[in-house]
């Protein structure tokens, strides 16, 4: 069925189409009964706005793309329902893209957003990502992009974060004021910029409470998975048998390696204490409880979202437009992978 237009409604009515319109946006200068009549007429012939013709005027495509690691994963999936809750409300389409870690399907999203144009872009980088100049390229086009969790600090837009070497160093104090002495870090690629600060964080809350650190004691997880917990887990008992805390990059992680302590016969958190990162809900599931740092993944996307509709505003009022780095709280969940202190 052809799809009804302001100009079927005017005629009807015997009225302009200026008029159609204005009674349509609820403009004062027209009289309530002929907003009635018009409304009324819309809803029953099924009037829908041309949304192509709204965005050539309003310059609009009341759209943004989102390009995320991974849409799986726990954290991901709540920054998505923030994001989307938000979103709905401003009367936005969101584009979700997964980038599965890849700079080069990274580049590709960003193109195609570009070409789709979206009025704005969130993303959390890729690990393999290094070189900015595609976002940088997005950006020339005066069209806003906020970044969050995985960020790059050396690129010129809004970010929303965690202070990530802040949480690290709770998590590896907790670890030491429990009682821990030879604490081994799973940490995640060499790339992204949390996981070089929770490497940081690690790193100075040993030294803060004079505790030697050993490089070999550092594993690098480059697929953050289940797996590599489970590997990096049984490698320490077997060649590392003085280690008895471990600060995890994130919880799946963390998962894996409790599984695998537990079964090689190690008693967590009495023998190897755990403590994990993001406070997913297998955290609490899991026996033992993980103790974790909770990473507010639902309050990150709302706040990424609010930031780039600011963005999206001033754009369109021709306002200066200024960046802005939003840093939000975490806090240390105990449970019973670490001892009480």
């Amino acid at each position: 069925m052809k799809p009804v237009t302001l100009k079927e409604i005017a005629e009807k009515l015997d009225i302009s189409i200026t008029t159609v319109s204005k009674a349509l946006k609820d403009y004062k200068d027209v009289s309530p009964k002929t907003k009635a009549l018009v409304k009324e007429l819309a809803t029953t012939l099924n009037y829908r706005p041309n949304a192509f013709a709204v965005n050539l005027r309003t310059k609009e495509s009341k759209t943004i793309g989102l390009i995320i690691p991974e849409v799986v994963h726990h954290f991901f999936s709540s920054v998505i329902k923030g994001i989307l809750n938000q979103a709905e409300k401003k009367g936005y389409l969101v584009i979700i893209l997964q980038s599965n870690e890849s700079y080069e399907l990274e580049k590709k999203q960003i193109e195609l957003l570009l070409n789709k144009n979206v009025d704005g872009v969130l993303i959390s980088l890729a690990n393999e990502t290094a070189d900015f100049k595609h976002i940088n390229k997005f950006l020339s086009n005066d069209k806003p992009l906020v970044m969050f969790d995985k960020i790059a600090k050396l690129v010129n837009c809004s970010k929303v974060i965690i202070d990530d070497r802040k949480a690290a160093y709770t998590a590896t104090k907790h670890l030491i004021e429990t009682g821990c002495k030879n604490i081994a870090h799973f940490r995640g690629p060499l790339l992204p910029q949390n996981s070089i600060d929770r490497f940081l964080g690690y790193k100075k809350a040993l030294e803060d409470y004079n505790l030697k650190y050993d490089p070999s004691l550092v594993f690098i997880c480059e697929n953050t998975s289940f797996e590599d917990g489970s590997k990096f887990a049984a490698e320490i008992v077997k060649n590392h048998p003085n280690v008895d805390g471990i600060f995890i990059n994130t919880d799946m992680v963390a998962i894996g390696a409790i599984t695998q302590l537990r079964s090689l016969g190690i008693d967590v958190p009495n023998q190897i204490s755990v403590v994990g990162f993001s406070n997913w809900f297998m955290s609490s599931a899991i026996t033992p409880s993980l103790t974790t740092i909770n990473q507010p993944g639902y309050e990150m996307g709302k706040e990424s979202f609010k930031r780039l509709y600011k963005e999206l505003n001033a754009i369109k009022k021709k306002k200066p437009l200024s960046t802005k780095t939003i840093t939000l709280e975490t806090s240390l969940v105990k449970r019973n992978s670490t001892k009480n202190n």
